[in-house]
């Protein structure tokens, strides 16, 4: 078993959903951890409350990554509360589905821009300059940037950005043994639009229809791959990106 023990873990988005699986899957190993959230404080209470349970320490610390402040206080806190940080996964970002290029706005362009490429660049700039040696630089990004679906221009396109600074900032720190790769998701059920039973399904039956297993992601599936990122056993494996999708052709 892998084990996080004395390594302190900043992940963005981590109140629900992806975010909280991998939080609670690295407090399980041993990790100290960090907490991030906007606005849905009941939620995040919720995870730290069960990484107590697990006997770890945690913080959570209300940040909006669309806000470059927000970021670099964010790191503050957790080096004020923990002195220092060794595994960083940017995983904030919203999901916009079924949107046409003929009629997506400019409101949500900047919208999902500023969260999901903006919010992840500074994230991981923030982490370059705060991470221990030998540590660790996570991007969740989406199965879209590697098979773009009708609907998802808007989406996929702010989720491709982040992945070429993977790669440049790979090369620019990993003489420090920091490893920065991109883990690549297909649509997780349980979590971000597939949250609720019955939501969208007809784009849920297209990607079921193109996966070889005939199912979703879980959590759990990225979870295991947040792991073997964040663990020793990848401590050659950089500037990588990962798809987690079954095999799915979309």
């Amino acid at each position: 078993m892998n084990s996080l023990k004395n390594k302190v873990a900043l992940i963005t988005g981590s109140a629900r959903g992806l975010g909280k699986a991998i939080a609670e899957r690295y407090a399980a190993l041993g990790a100290d951890i960090v907490i991030n959230y906007s606005r849905d404080k009941a939620s995040a209470e919720e995870v730290v409350n069960n990484i107590k349970a697990m006997g770890a320490r945690v913080i959570a610390v209300q940040a909006d990554v669309s806000k470059v402040a927000d970021i670099k206080r964010l790191f503050e806190e957790a080096k004020k509360a923990f002195g220092k940080i060794d595994i960083v996964v940017a995983n904030a970002g919203i999901e916009m589905v079924e949107t046409p290029v003929t009629e997506f706005t400019e409101e949500q362009f900047d919208r999902l821009f500023s969260i999901n490429s903006k919010g992840a660049y500074f994230t991981m700039q923030q982490a370059a300059l705060n991470i221990e040696n030998n540590g660790r630089i996570i991007y969740i990004a989406s199965s879209t940037t590697a098979f773009p679906i009708a609907g998802m221009a808007v989406y996929g396109g702010s989720k491709t950005v982040p992945r070429y600074l993977v790669d440049v900032l790979s090369k620019e720190i990993g003489h420090r043994g920091v490893t920065v790769n991109s883990i690549i998701p297909f649509a997780v059920d349980h979590s971000g639009i597939f949250a609720e039973a019955g939501s969208y399904p007809e784009l849920r039956r297209s990607l079921i229809d193109s996966c070889p297993m005939k199912r979703l992601a879980e959590v759990e599936d990225v979870a295991n791959i947040a792991e073997f990122f964040a663990s020793d056993l990848s401590s050659f494996v950089n500037g990588q990106h990962l798809l987690v999708n079954g095999g799915a052709t979309q």
